[in-house]
Protein backbone atom coordinates (compact mmCIF):
# COMPACT_ATOMS: atom_id res chain seq x y z
CA UNK A 1 0.00 0.00 0.00
CA UNK A 2 1.45 3.40 -0.88
CA UNK A 3 1.66 6.08 1.33
CA UNK A 4 -1.30 8.26 1.45
CA UNK A 5 -0.45 11.98 0.15
CA UNK A 6 -1.49 14.40 2.91
CA UNK A 7 -2.58 17.86 3.03
CA UNK A 8 -1.14 19.86 5.92
CA UNK A 9 -4.36 20.11 7.20
CA UNK A 10 -5.34 16.26 7.15
CA UNK A 11 -1.60 15.84 8.70
CA UNK A 12 -2.86 18.32 11.61
CA UNK A 13 -5.95 16.77 12.44
CA UNK A 14 -4.87 13.35 11.68
CA UNK A 15 -1.55 14.42 14.68
CA UNK A 16 -4.73 15.78 16.99
CA UNK A 17 -6.23 12.55 16.64
CA UNK A 18 -3.82 10.01 17.05
CA UNK A 19 -1.94 11.84 19.55
CA UNK A 20 1.37 11.85 17.35
CA UNK A 21 4.19 13.75 19.10
CA UNK A 22 2.64 16.92 21.01
CA UNK A 23 -0.01 16.72 19.20
CA UNK A 24 -0.84 18.98 16.04
CA UNK A 25 1.14 21.56 16.88
CA UNK A 26 4.11 19.24 16.56
CA UNK A 27 3.57 18.74 13.03
CA UNK A 28 4.60 22.66 12.46
CA UNK A 29 8.04 24.19 13.76
CA UNK A 30 9.07 27.49 13.47
CA UNK A 31 12.42 29.54 13.23
CA UNK A 32 13.36 32.71 14.52
CA UNK A 33 14.34 36.11 13.03
CA UNK A 34 11.10 37.57 12.72
CA UNK A 35 7.90 38.60 15.07
CA UNK A 36 5.91 37.01 12.60
CA UNK A 37 7.61 33.84 12.52
CA UNK A 38 6.09 31.51 9.22
CA UNK A 39 5.26 27.98 10.15
CA UNK A 40 7.66 25.36 9.00
CA UNK A 41 6.34 21.79 8.41
CA UNK A 42 8.41 18.83 10.29
CA UNK A 43 9.41 16.35 7.65
CA UNK A 44 9.93 14.06 10.48
CA UNK A 45 6.44 14.84 12.09
CA UNK A 46 4.48 14.48 8.66
CA UNK A 47 6.04 10.94 7.60
CA UNK A 48 4.65 9.68 11.04
CA UNK A 49 1.17 10.85 10.80
CA UNK A 50 1.50 9.08 6.67
CA UNK A 51 2.11 5.84 8.53
CA UNK A 52 -0.31 6.25 11.00
CA UNK A 53 -3.03 7.11 8.02
CA UNK A 54 -1.53 4.10 6.40
CA UNK A 55 -2.38 1.75 9.63
CA UNK A 56 -5.63 3.05 9.68
CA UNK A 57 -6.61 2.68 6.31
CA UNK A 58 -5.51 -0.85 6.46
CA UNK A 59 -7.36 -1.22 9.74
CA UNK A 60 -10.60 0.19 7.76
CA UNK A 61 -9.93 -1.94 5.02
CA UNK A 62 -8.28 -5.19 5.87
CA UNK A 63 -11.41 -6.27 8.50
CA UNK A 64 -10.24 -8.73 11.27
CA UNK A 65 -12.48 -11.94 10.39
CA UNK A 66 -16.08 -13.03 9.97
CA UNK A 67 -19.09 -11.14 11.49
CA UNK A 68 -20.49 -12.48 14.23
CA UNK A 69 -24.59 -11.91 15.02
CA UNK A 70 -25.22 -11.85 18.58
CA UNK A 71 -25.05 -7.95 19.84
CA UNK A 72 -22.26 -8.93 22.64
CA UNK A 73 -20.04 -10.32 19.92
CA UNK A 74 -16.26 -8.65 20.44
CA UNK A 75 -15.50 -6.56 17.64
CA UNK A 76 -13.15 -8.08 15.58
CA UNK A 77 -9.11 -6.53 16.00
CA UNK A 78 -8.11 -4.74 12.61
CA UNK A 79 -5.91 -6.35 10.82
CA UNK A 80 -2.61 -4.30 9.44
CA UNK A 81 0.74 -5.55 8.09
CA UNK A 82 2.12 -4.43 11.51
CA UNK A 83 -0.27 -6.70 13.15
CA UNK A 84 -0.07 -10.10 11.05
CA UNK A 85 3.81 -9.59 11.56
CA UNK A 86 3.38 -9.37 15.55
CA UNK A 87 1.72 -12.47 14.59
CA UNK A 88 4.52 -14.13 12.86
CA UNK A 89 7.06 -13.38 15.16
CA UNK A 90 7.48 -16.32 17.19
CA UNK A 91 10.80 -18.50 17.92
CA UNK A 92 13.53 -17.16 17.17
CA UNK A 93 12.43 -13.67 16.61
CA UNK A 94 10.00 -13.60 19.31
CA UNK A 95 11.88 -10.91 20.44
CA UNK A 96 10.25 -8.72 17.65
CA UNK A 97 7.91 -6.28 19.24
CA UNK A 98 5.34 -4.02 17.07
CA UNK A 99 6.37 -0.01 18.10
CA UNK A 100 4.08 1.96 20.79
CA UNK A 101 2.95 3.93 17.46
CA UNK A 102 3.06 3.76 13.85
CA UNK A 103 5.91 5.85 12.94
CA UNK A 104 8.69 6.47 9.98
CA UNK A 105 11.99 6.11 10.38
CA UNK A 106 12.64 6.72 6.70
CA UNK A 107 14.96 9.30 7.84
CA UNK A 108 17.64 7.46 9.81
CA UNK A 109 20.84 8.30 8.37
CA UNK A 110 24.27 6.47 7.46
CA UNK A 111 27.03 6.40 5.03
CA UNK A 112 26.26 4.14 1.86
CA UNK A 113 28.97 1.41 0.45
CA UNK A 114 30.56 3.92 -1.75
CA UNK A 115 30.77 5.84 1.48
CA UNK A 116 28.34 8.75 0.39
CA UNK A 117 25.46 9.71 2.72
CA UNK A 118 22.22 8.04 2.29
CA UNK A 119 19.31 7.00 4.62
CA UNK A 120 16.47 3.81 5.10
CA UNK A 121 14.37 6.62 2.31
CA UNK A 122 16.86 5.26 -0.01
CA UNK A 123 15.49 1.43 0.37
CA UNK A 124 11.86 2.53 -0.46
CA UNK A 125 9.96 0.14 -2.21
CA UNK A 126 11.56 -3.00 -0.47
CA UNK A 127 11.77 -4.61 3.10
CA UNK A 128 14.49 -3.64 5.14
CA UNK A 129 15.56 -5.77 8.24
CA UNK A 130 18.34 -3.10 9.58
CA UNK A 131 20.74 -4.06 11.90
CA UNK A 132 23.10 -1.86 14.07
CA UNK A 133 26.37 -3.87 14.79
CA UNK A 134 30.29 -3.01 16.19
CA UNK A 135 33.23 -5.06 15.94
CA UNK A 136 33.29 -4.94 20.08
CA UNK A 137 29.97 -6.52 20.21
CA UNK A 138 29.79 -10.38 20.89
CA UNK A 139 26.70 -11.03 20.18
CA UNK A 140 26.81 -9.01 16.38
CA UNK A 141 29.58 -11.18 15.94
CA UNK A 142 27.33 -14.69 16.64
CA UNK A 143 24.93 -13.04 14.27
CA UNK A 144 26.60 -11.27 11.70
CA UNK A 145 26.61 -15.10 9.87
CA UNK A 146 23.25 -15.75 10.07
CA UNK A 147 22.29 -12.13 8.73
CA UNK A 148 24.57 -12.92 5.93
CA UNK A 149 23.07 -16.02 4.81
CA UNK A 150 19.47 -14.71 5.22
CA UNK A 151 20.98 -12.22 2.87
CA UNK A 152 22.29 -14.41 0.36
CA UNK A 153 19.08 -16.31 0.31
CA UNK A 154 16.34 -13.93 0.25
CA UNK A 155 18.19 -10.52 -0.85
CA UNK A 156 16.73 -9.06 -4.28
CA UNK A 157 14.61 -6.64 -5.35
CA UNK A 158 12.20 -6.94 -2.78
CA UNK A 159 14.05 -7.37 0.66
CA UNK A 160 17.86 -6.64 1.87
CA UNK A 161 19.33 -6.70 5.29
CA UNK A 162 20.54 -3.28 6.05
CA UNK A 163 23.81 -4.13 8.33
CA UNK A 164 25.24 -0.33 9.82
CA UNK A 165 28.42 -0.41 11.53
CA UNK A 166 28.50 2.19 14.57
CA UNK A 167 31.66 2.98 16.10
CA UNK A 168 34.38 5.50 15.26
CA UNK A 169 37.38 5.29 13.27
CA UNK A 170 38.51 4.43 9.47
CA UNK A 171 36.70 1.46 7.82
CA UNK A 172 39.45 -0.78 8.34
CA UNK A 173 38.37 -2.46 11.69
CA UNK A 174 35.27 -3.16 10.38
CA UNK A 175 36.05 -4.50 7.36
CA UNK A 176 38.60 -6.98 8.84
CA UNK A 177 35.91 -7.75 11.11
CA UNK A 178 33.55 -9.04 8.05
CA UNK A 179 36.37 -10.84 6.77
CA UNK A 180 36.96 -12.93 9.49
CA UNK A 181 33.09 -13.63 10.29
CA UNK A 182 33.18 -14.68 6.96
CA UNK A 183 30.12 -12.28 5.34
CA UNK A 184 30.21 -11.86 1.57
CA UNK A 185 26.92 -10.93 1.17
CA UNK A 186 25.74 -7.75 3.06
CA UNK A 187 26.64 -4.44 1.46
CA UNK A 188 29.18 -1.74 4.14
CA UNK A 189 26.98 0.37 5.61
CA UNK A 190 28.28 2.42 8.48
CA UNK A 191 27.87 5.39 10.14
CA UNK A 192 30.98 6.36 12.60
CA UNK A 193 28.96 9.31 13.82
CA UNK A 194 26.91 7.11 16.03
CA UNK A 195 24.13 9.30 15.02
CA UNK A 196 21.95 6.64 13.69
CA UNK A 197 22.29 4.74 17.15
CA UNK A 198 21.52 7.82 18.83
CA UNK A 199 18.68 8.85 17.22
CA UNK A 200 16.65 5.24 18.00
CA UNK A 201 17.87 5.71 21.10
CA UNK A 202 16.16 9.19 21.25
CA UNK A 203 12.70 7.27 20.02
CA UNK A 204 12.95 4.36 22.77
CA UNK A 205 14.01 1.84 20.05
CA UNK A 206 17.72 1.21 20.54
CA UNK A 207 18.98 0.76 24.13
CA UNK A 208 22.10 -1.31 22.93
CA UNK A 209 23.76 -3.35 20.20
CA UNK A 210 22.66 -5.28 18.33
CA UNK A 211 19.84 -4.12 17.86
CA UNK A 212 17.14 -4.78 14.24
CA UNK A 213 14.12 -2.95 12.75
CA UNK A 214 11.95 -4.53 10.32
CA UNK A 215 10.63 -1.89 7.51
CA UNK A 216 8.21 -1.45 5.25
CA UNK A 217 8.28 -0.83 1.39
CA UNK A 218 7.16 2.83 2.73
CA UNK A 219 9.79 3.24 5.27
CA UNK A 220 7.30 2.40 8.33
CA UNK A 221 8.29 0.62 11.20
CA UNK A 222 7.04 -2.57 11.38
CA UNK A 223 8.86 -4.54 14.56
CA UNK A 224 12.01 -4.04 16.72
CA UNK A 225 14.24 -5.84 19.20
CA UNK A 226 17.54 -5.64 21.44
CA UNK A 227 19.75 -8.12 20.97
CA UNK A 228 20.54 -11.32 18.86
CA UNK A 229 18.43 -13.65 16.87
CA UNK A 230 18.90 -16.66 14.66
CA UNK A 231 17.96 -14.67 11.42
CA UNK A 232 18.54 -17.72 9.59
CA UNK A 233 15.82 -19.53 11.46
CA UNK A 234 12.49 -20.54 10.27
CA UNK A 235 11.08 -18.58 12.07
CA UNK A 236 12.74 -15.05 10.78
CA UNK A 237 11.92 -16.13 6.98
CA UNK A 238 8.30 -16.59 8.12
CA UNK A 239 8.11 -13.27 9.61
CA UNK A 240 9.58 -11.64 6.51
CA UNK A 241 7.54 -13.69 4.20
CA UNK A 242 4.56 -12.25 5.66
CA UNK A 243 5.84 -9.21 5.90
CA UNK A 244 6.79 -9.21 2.16
CA UNK A 245 3.72 -10.79 1.09
CA UNK A 246 1.45 -7.46 2.68
CA UNK A 247 -2.03 -7.07 3.16
CA UNK A 248 -4.39 -9.53 1.81
CA UNK A 249 -6.40 -7.84 -1.22
CA UNK A 250 -10.18 -6.98 0.42
CA UNK A 251 -13.15 -8.13 -0.19
CA UNK A 252 -15.46 -6.16 -2.28
CA UNK A 253 -17.96 -4.44 -0.42
CA UNK A 254 -21.29 -6.20 0.05
CA UNK A 255 -20.10 -9.70 -0.74
CA UNK A 256 -20.87 -12.60 1.21
CA UNK A 257 -19.24 -15.82 2.09
CA UNK A 258 -21.30 -18.86 -0.10
CA UNK A 259 -21.90 -21.73 1.60
CA UNK A 260 -22.95 -24.72 -1.04
CA UNK A 261 -25.18 -27.09 0.81
CA UNK A 262 -24.48 -30.06 0.92
CA UNK A 263 -25.44 -33.01 -1.94
CA UNK A 264 -27.73 -35.19 -0.77
CA UNK A 265 -26.92 -38.78 -0.81
CA UNK A 266 -28.10 -40.79 -3.41
CA UNK A 267 -28.92 -44.32 -2.83
CA UNK A 268 -27.21 -47.28 -5.00
CA UNK A 269 -28.17 -48.43 -8.39
CA UNK A 270 -31.45 -51.07 -7.94
CA UNK A 271 -32.28 -49.80 -4.33
CA UNK A 272 -35.41 -47.46 -4.94
CA UNK A 273 -36.58 -50.57 -7.30
CA UNK A 274 -36.18 -53.21 -4.58
CA UNK A 275 -37.39 -51.04 -2.58
CA UNK A 276 -40.57 -50.66 -4.40
CA UNK A 277 -41.01 -54.67 -4.80
CA UNK A 278 -40.56 -55.20 -1.27
CA UNK A 279 -43.25 -52.79 -0.40
CA UNK A 280 -45.35 -53.88 -3.24
CA UNK A 281 -45.04 -57.77 -1.31
CA UNK A 282 -45.81 -56.24 1.74
CA UNK A 283 -49.16 -54.85 0.75
CA UNK A 284 -49.85 -58.06 -1.07
CA UNK A 285 -49.69 -59.94 2.07
CA UNK A 286 -51.62 -57.22 3.84
CA UNK A 287 -54.63 -57.90 1.50
CA UNK A 288 -54.16 -61.73 1.74
CA UNK A 289 -54.37 -61.94 5.40
CA UNK A 290 -57.64 -59.05 5.42
CA UNK A 291 -59.68 -61.70 3.06
CA UNK A 292 -58.87 -64.61 5.11
CA UNK A 293 -60.20 -62.89 8.37
CA UNK A 294 -63.13 -61.69 6.86
CA UNK A 295 -64.16 -64.99 5.02
CA UNK A 296 -63.97 -66.45 8.54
Amino acid sequence: MKLPKLSAKMVIALAAVLGLAAGAGAVYVTFGGSDNPEPQPDPRAIADAQCAAKNQMASASGGGGGHGTASDAPEPKPVTLMSLVAEAAKGEVAGMLPPGRPQSVADLAFDGPDGKPTSLDAFTGRIALVNLWATWCAPCRAEMPALDALQKEMGGVDFEVVAVNVEGGDDVKPKKFLEDTKVHNLGFYRDDTLGMFNEMKKRNLAFGLPVTMLVDRDGCLLAHMNGPAEWASADAKHMIEVALAGLPAPKPEGEEEHHEEPAAEHAPEGAHEAGGEAAHGEAEAHETASTKKAEH
